[in-house]
């Protein structure tokens, strides 16, 4: 296995989970909160999706599926288009109301978008500098694994408010 095999085989999981919590969600449950503070199922995925766009676009030296594909008229956001989540308040949670269909459809155009990168790349690649503001630099591979960190995260999270939701 390769690197790129690696890479693709995270990827692959984190689109597995968001898959399997977007099958037959009710809709009633994407929005669903646990608390008035706790992010939504909706959001979550929004959320890693716009930062596997963001941040893979920024690496690869392309514009992000978000505006280059239209999906972000499409999901209608008060939020700019470069909003990716970060510093959201409870507020911006609430107004991601978006139904499963779009949420997959997006992260599946980006988890495409991602796989192609990707199997492109070869192992000295991995070791580019793509951010020198972190002591040390940040490489591409460290970049692509803290994307995939933090997306398996979200994506769990998610599949657990489902859960929650389905529990109440």
């Amino acid at each position: 296995m390769n690197q790129a095999e690696v890479l693709i085989d995270a990827f692959e999981r984190i689109k597995g989970i968001v898959d399997d919590t977007l099958d037959e969600v009710p809709a009633p449950a994407l929005v669903y909160r646990p608390d008035t503070g706790a992010n939504t199922i909706a959001w979550l995925i929004w959320h890693l999706t716009r930062v596997q766009d963001d941040h893979v676009a920024g690496v690869a030296g392309s514009e992000q599926v978000w505006t280059a594909d239209g999906w972000n008229t499409r999901f209608g956001l008060p939020f700019d288009d470069d909003a990716i989540g970060y510093g959201q308040n409870t507020e911006d949670v609430a107004a991601v109301t978006t139904g499963a269909d779009l949420l997959r459809e997006y992260h599946a155009a980006v988890h495409a978008k991602t796989a192609a990168y990707v199997e492109s790349l070869s192992a000295a690649d991995l070791d580019r500098v793509v951010d020198d503001n972190w002591d040390p630099p940040v490489t591409l591979g460290v970049r692509l694994v803290s994307v995939v960190s933090d997306d398996l995260q979200h994506a769990g999270q998610a599949a657990y408010v489902r859960g929650l939701f389905e529990r109440s």
